[in-house]
């Protein structure tokens, strides 16, 4: 019964689809100030939502707020209801959306303040030291080598991953005055002395001027550019424009950590200072950016997905680079995807947003089709670098060795001789995907996953890509004991392996993520390619965004097939995406470039659009397949997934799920089915297919639904989820 006295409305991150009533007090705290409240057993950190007048709670039951952290509310009004709406949207409580969008620190409920980041350096007395009298502190000892490797000291963060257990030997050094501690500004500088652009072409000029009519109201630019055709050059020039009106710009990237190119761009283009996000930084540094950008002193941020919620005292221009990525979908808890956040955000902000691809998702293709985006094209490369040359090797006609074919092996020692690189793609990182016994057909498979082991030959283990599991070789078969297992199949380590067989005096460099999990791994990887010290590049899809390599003049992919008739819907556009991606690193400068592509199925229409590099012929055959099929952009999908360490309780609370949704108007539901992979990580996992034609038929039935799952008393015997707009079916 609801009750007609003031309440605080407090959203408080718990998996609970409703807000919290609290006393109001004699000051109620404003909307998007967080506050300390008791609840349950405990205290937890909530956002005000607001005041109202209707509670179910009689006042004598009403708990007090126990303090009120912030002074001025943390979230904009137009943020906030933002926030809101992808709750709605995306099926989730609003209390853990409110504090997926905080950094961690203020979900803490410690105070809004961005303190220095903290790092250390050698003093001159350690340098000078000899490191012989530090024999029997090894620790120590290893503390002051990577010092004095580090021109500009080390951050705790890259201290523990050296040395997890470095408190204490550092705290010694700096006490013998080996060591001293110092602060720095969280912002990243730009350059004092500026890099000028170069001249804009006339197709990319044409797309500034189409974005620069626009900064005064909202407006979906798709903009739609051939690899190395200037879309960067496009971004910096429409911010340089943004800034002169002192607003700020976000620009989201699929991940920070692949793009160092475009960080290194933005600095030595703007003066300002620049804020990052991204999963890489400590806590203290994302707080000191998420506050700059909050308050204005970063008028550029540069993030990755979940930057898109990142507060901006005046937003000028929203950019999402390579749109089509599949990273910006969030796979675990919130499951928001950040393009179409970032789409709703400009709106409620009248403000334009910019999405960037070479290989443009079907969703954003069909929205510029029917004239929701505006379409803007660049079809040449800049300068005198143009498209490359594209060749399909028909492998049922071509002997491989190690998965390399006769014609890719001429190729690259023609590159060779020439003084030229080649890279080398493969979407597949270990030595290879499975470990046989020839005698008796054993594989090995993990005892968590249904799925198969690799063989890592560098660690001489058997690894699990899915749960992380390892095991070591045996030396026998453990089915027949007889036989000798041996790999099949080929990985990035093998071709790293199978190639310094071929061509024994090149220089490898192999970037996959198993080479480069330390910090500033691929960093210095990459600096090594573009100082001309590597000859041939090995590597999975970590190569094939945003990188630019001007010597790099053969492209080979191997075992394009990947995908081509997976049981996701969505698996044919992603390999013509990543192969497309990749072959665009092939011929970026005054050199002409190839791309050869190793494939079984040289006919099929997606090859065929790839060596014509025709991406709208792709779009019309695969647009046309999802028409028949009713599949996306042609329907609205949501996915309920559920898992359990028991195979029966996951398919129960599904049946019951089914049984819970009736026979909806204009929604239609499949039955419960194994997710392709049906036990991962040692748990049963299915799922079940929500599919409409219509947008808000399917969100008036979730939003039912899912109160219904929540209340269910089978919801809380599984591990459950809703997936909106689902971009995999794994």
């Amino acid at each position: 019964m609801t009750r007609a006295h003031r309440v605080l409305q407090v959203a408080v991150p718990a998996p609970l689809f409703k807000h919290f009533d609290y006393d109001v007090g004699a000051n109620p705290p404003a909307r998007g100030v967080r506050v300390l409240v008791p609840f349950g057993r405990g205290k937890r950190v909530g956002i005000v939502l607001g005041v109202s007048t209707e509670s179910t709670l009689a006042p004598e039951r009403l708990k007090g707020v126990l303090d009120v952290l912030d002074d001025v509310p943390l979230f904009p009004e137009r943020l906030i209801s933002l926030l809101e709406w992808a709750a709605t949207y995306y099926h989730h409580p609003l209390g853990e959306v409110l504090a997926a969008a905080l950094p961690a620190i203020l979900r803490s409920g410690r105070p809004a303040e961005a303190l220095g980041i903290r790092f250390w350096v050698l003093t001159e007395t350690g340098r000078a030291m000899d490191l012989g009298l530090l024999s029997r502190a090894p620790a120590q000892r290893r503390i002051v080598q990577e010092l004095a490797a580090a021109a500009d000291g080390l951050e705790a963060a890259q201290l523990a991953e050296l040395l997890p257990a470095h408190a204490s030997p550092l705290r010694a050094l700096v006490e013998k005055g080996l060591v001293a501690v110092h602060e720095r500004d969280c912002l990243a500088g730009g350059s004092q002395a500026l890099t000028p652009g170069p001249s804009l072409n006339a197709s990319q000029q044409s797309a500034v001027t189409a974005i620069s009519g626009a900064l005064d109201r909202f407006q979906c630019h798709l903009l739609h550019g051939v690899t190395g055709s200037g879309k960067t050059e496009v971004y910096l020039h429409s911010i340089e424009l943004v800034l002169a009106r002192n607003k700020q710009a976000l620009v989201l990237v699929p991940e920070i950590g692949l793009t160092p190119q475009l960080v290194n761009r933005f600095r030595a283009r703007f003066s300002v200072p620049i804020a990052m996000l991204h999963s890489g930084l400590s806590d203290q540094e994302r707080l000191c950016a998420w506050l700059a950008a909050q308050d204005g002193r970063a008028p550029i941020v540069l993030g990755t997905r979940s930057a898109v919620f990142v507060p901006l005292k005046s937003p000028g221009i929203l950019i999402v680079d390579e749109e089509h990525d599949g990273s910006y979908k969030q796979q675990d808890g919130f499951r928001y995807h950040a393009r179409d956040v970032a789409v709703m955000r400009a709106a409620r902000e009248k403000i334009p947003v910019v999405l960037g691809s070479a290989t443009p998702s079907l969703e954003s293709m069909q929205n510029a089709r029917e004239g929701n985006y505006q379409l803007i094209e660049l079809p040449e490369r800049t300068g005198a670098a143009i498209l490359p040359t594209v060749q399909l090797l028909d492998m049922r006609r071509l002997k491989a060795a190690d998965g390399l074919s006769a014609p890719l092996r001429e190729a690259i020692a023609v590159r060779l001789a020439h003084g030229e690189q080649s890279l080398l793609f493969l979407n597949r990182r270990g030595f290879a995907p499975v470990w046989m016994c020839h005698d008796c057909g054993w594989v090995a498979f993990c005892r968590r996953c249904d799925a198969r082991l690799f063989y890592h030959q560098g660690h001489h283990r058997l690894r699990c890509h899915h749960c992380g599991h390892e095991e070591p070789l045996a030396e026998h078969c453990p089915q027949c004991a007889t036989g000798q297992p041996k790999p099949l199949g080929e990985g990035t380590e093998r071709i790293e392996a199978a190639i310094a067989r071929c061509f024994p005096s090149a220089r490898i460099e192999r970037i996959d993520r198993d080479t480069t999990r330390r910090k500033g791994s691929l960093a210095e990887k990459l600096a090594r390619v573009h100082a001309g010290e590597a000859d041939i590049l090995v590597g999975t899809q970590m190569l094939s965004k945003g990188h630019d390599f001007p010597n790099v003049t053969l492209v080979g992919v191997l075992n394009a097939d990947q995908g081509l008739y997976s049981v996701d819907f969505r698996a044919p556009e992603r390999l013509f995406q990543q192969i497309a991606q990749v072959s665009g690193r092939a011929g970026r400068a005054e050199k002409p470039g190839a791309v050869l592509i190793q494939t079984w199925h040289p006919d099929h229409p997606l090859f065929a659009a790839l060596a014509r590099h025709d991406f709208p012929a792709f779009v019309d055959f695969a647009l046309n397949e999802r028409r028949e099929t009713g599949y996306p952009p042609f329907s609205f999908l949501a996915l309920l997934r559920a898992e359990s360490p028991k195979r029966d309780a996951t398919y129960r609370f599904l049946e019951n799920a089914r049984a819970l949704a009736g026979a909806p108007p204009e929604v239609s539901l499949t039955d419960p089915m194994p997710a392709p992979m049906e036990r991962r990580q040692g748990r049963y996992r299915a799922q079940l297919l929500v599919q409409s034609r219509n947008r808000k038929a399917l969100h008036a039935f979730l939003h039912t639904w899912v109160s219904g799952l929540a209340e269910s008393a089978g919801g809380r015997k599984v591990r459950w989820s809703l997936d909106v707009d689902p971009q995999d079916l794994f």
